[in-house]
């Protein structure tokens, strides 16, 4: 066992706005005067001289083998199903199909409860556990809410979900059987986090909320850490990332910063990030376009990819930050070009992605054929979950 895993870089939490310093070692939550997400700070510069990128490929693979760049203080507190390590598929015959040389798939689907969503909640319920929560709650588009309930049950704490009535069944039934409360709402995830946000001031409730905490885009940014390793610490071209509520984006902007401090790149040069939502539900892409430096709530949000469904995000002016700094893009795709690019992603390539995974996808093809592509640059698509869970 290497010897530094049981250190911990982390020495404070800061306001994505204001920069005003929080305690680590007290629940957070978010900046109430500024109403904007904290982000974790860590000693890089210690963290430059001691930590060895090479030592940690040696370890067990997982998310937590990066367990000093992570929260958790205590390794007993480290909850894991096994997330993390998710497979980079080089996706050669999709590549082909639209004129690039290097397409590549980052695979969530295959993290335990079949999405991404793993990754953030291991970190916050590890955390949460740590820092004595006992109760936690979450709104939720489906597969945030199996992560919490079954990261809970695994931690030994209590979870509510509340959830639209019309989420996949199997994402409710995943709740039920780990033992969650689960709470059917008439609406969508907004109306779901107001009547969580509700019950959570009332009963004492922790909210692990998207961005309401401050550790699950802790756990998104491995992403960030795992892309730079299999490409030899260096970064891809462009990274196509479906958007909800957007912790993976920033999550990974995150980390790449983190990875230039560190020293760990063989290049200065960082991805440009590409939001991709549905035109059913796209207030980032319409604030984008726009110059807006935050959002607009969607009005009578709909799409088939239930975690594109977010009419606004609470870190909606993270994202726009960082989409821009990267110069970035952003792109709206319907619902039928979702279901090709899914059957077409499946056909060439053995991926059953979800509908949002399959996003990046159709998003791709407008990105070629605007030139914002070139044939011959590095492109990562990000499958986000397992489309079988979207089956009724």
């Amino acid at each position: 066992m290497d010897q530094q895993i049981s250190m911990n870089y982390l020495i404070e939490l800061k306001c994505s706005s204001c920069g005003k310093s929080f305690d680590p070692d007290r629940l957070q939550t978010y900046c109430l005067a500024c109403s904007a997400p904290l982000l974790a700070e860590y000693d890089l510069t210690q963290a430059r001289r001691q930590l060895d990128r090479d030592r940690i490929a040696t370890r067990r693979r997982g998310m937590w083998r990066w367990s000093e760049l992570l929260p958790v203080q205590d390794p007993c507190n480290r909850i894991t199903l096994g997330e993390g390590d998710t497979p980079l598929l080089h996706a050669a015959r999709l590549g082909q199909s639209l004129g690039l040389s290097q397409v590549y798939i980052k695979d969530e689907s295959l993290n335990p409860t079949g999405s991404f969503k793993a990754r953030g909640l291991a970190a916050a319920v590890a955390k949460a556990k740590e820092l004595g929560a006992k109760r936690l709650i979450i709104p939720t588009a489906g597969n945030a809410g199996g992560a919490l309930a079954a990261y809970a049950a695994r931690a030994r704490l209590e979870a509510c979900i509340y959830m639209p009535k019309d989420t996949p069944r199997a994402n409710i039934e995943e709740c039920r059987i780990v033992g969650a409360q689960v709470v059917l709402v008439d609406g969508l995830i907004s109306d779901a986090g107001r009547m969580a946000g509700a019950r959570a001031q009332a009963e004492g409730w922790f909210d692990v909320s998207t961005f309401k905490e401050p550790y699950r885009c802790e756990g998104k940014k491995i992403m960030g850490y795992e892309l730079a390793e299999a490409f030899g610490w260096r970064l891809p071209d462009v990274i196509v990332y479906p958007t909800g509520g957007g912790t993976g984006l920033v999550g990974m902007w995150k980390a790449f910063k983190e990875l230039t401090a560190l020293g760990w790149l063989k290049s200065d040069a960082l991805p440009r990030m590409v939001s991709v939502q549905a035109k059913g539900c796209a207030p980032v892409i319409k604030a984008f376009h726009e110059g807006a430096e935050t959002c607009q709530f969607w009005e009578g949000a709909q799409t088939i990819a239930s975690g594109l469904r977010v009419p606004k995000s609470f870190a909606d002016r993270l994202i726009l930050r960082d989409l821009r700094e990267s110069n970035g893009a952003a792109v709206a795709v319907s619902d039928e070009e979702i279901l090709e690019a899914q059957r077409k992603m499946a056909e060439l390539e053995g991926v059953f992605a979800a509908p949002e995974g399959a996003a990046t996808l159709a998003a791709l093809a407008h990105l070629v054929k605007s030139e914002l592509v070139q044939p011959d640059e590095r492109v990562v698509l990000f499958n986000t979950g397992a489309g079988i869970k979207y089956l009724s």
